[in-house]
């Protein structure tokens, strides 16, 4: 296969990488100022026992010609626009275009730009940043991403298989990304941002990791109460959270002493624009067209808005 990864940042440089690493032919889309920083140290990657270094295959918006087989839309919402338009050039007829961001919105964006045919749901699950350096760290073990049809099935009960899900999962799995079958590609992206939106809410509105919000007098109340609103949004849009995974996150966002932070946890506290509107804005217009009342997420999503308008106008 022939694949673009836009993006070389913590998460599509990661699956990028190890893509390459397999024998691929993987090309990174970047901007210029990554471009210069990749060919001076190469992509490289540590943590969790792996190190290794690439000399990726670079492109920049103004050097990118010829369809690729699959593009991995690896970029945060805020640049999601600019994104769109300079991958044009590598979108050919039998594109796949599997987009690695949180929520749901992107869905409608990039589909409106190349047509709904071209674009699969994915849903990215890793722990990765990049150090001063530009450097991807990988910092918990999860590397899986999941890709599948988002059409549905003749009996309207989940996303149809195909043979090009099936030949990229295998891409995957043969790089060691985790990329199991998937009844419901659909599902599975309303699931991962009610993880999401829980993680955020809890950190960014007490300022803090896991750890340190569940070490003071109450903050194991919240991530739950979170949680709560959450996956109510997700169980009345018709995507009820399965009991499993509704534990595996209350034990995620409550455990004592975790170090655990999101990115748009780490772009406030950095002064940086956040995925607000993407991730929480999106989601709370919906809570409200279902009549789900959710207090603590309009909280938090005041919380970053504020914050979103003073870095904006700064």
């Amino acid at each position: 296969m022939r694949i673009l990864t836009v993006g070389a940042g913590a998460a599509g440089g990661y699956f990028g990488a190890l893509l390459a690493r397999s024998g691929q032919d993987v090309t990174f889309l970047v901007r210029p100022g990554r471009a210069a920083a990749l060919r001076a140290r190469g992509l490289r990657v540590a943590g969790q026992g792996e190190e290794f270094v690439l000399d990726p295959r670079i492109a920049t918006a103004d050097t990118l010609s010829g369809a690729y087989d699959l593009v991995l839309l690896s970029v945060k919402s805020t640049a999601l626009a600019r994104a769109v338009r300079d991958l044009a050039p590598a979108v050919g007829p039998g594109t796949a275009i599997v987009p690695l961001l949180n929520g749901m919105a992107h869905l409608d964006l990039v589909g409106k730009e190349f047509g709904d045919r071209a674009v699969l749901g994915g849903v990215a699950k890793v722990v990765t940043t990049l150090n001063g350096d530009g450097d991807i760290v990988r910092m918990a073990p999860p590397r899986a991403l999941l890709v599948g049809e988002v059409g549905p099935r003749a009996d309207g009960s989940g996303a149809a298989p195909s043979a090009r899900v099936r030949e990229i999962r295998d891409a995957l799995n043969g790089a060691g990304i985790t990329s199991p079958d998937v009844d419901d590609i659909v599902a599975a992206m309303w699931h991962k941002w009610v993880f999401i939106t829980t993680l955020a809410a809890v950190t960014c509105l007490m300022r803090g990791s896991v750890g340190e919000v569940n070490a003071a007098p109450g903050g194991a109340g919240l991530g739950r109460a979170v949680l709560a609103e959450a996956a109510a949004v997700s169980a009345a849009a018709g995507h009820p959270v399965p009991e499993a995974e509704l534990a595996a996150t209350a034990a995620t966002v409550t455990t004592a002493g975790s170090p655990l932070t999101p990115s748009i946890y780490r772009d406030l506290i950095a002064g940086y624009p956040t995925e607000v509107e993407h991730v929480f804005g999106d989601l709370l217009a919906r809570a409200h067209d279902l009549d789900v009342p959710v207090p603590l997420l309009e909280l938090a999503t005041l919380h970053l808005r504020v914050h979103e308008r003073r870095v904006t106008e700064a």
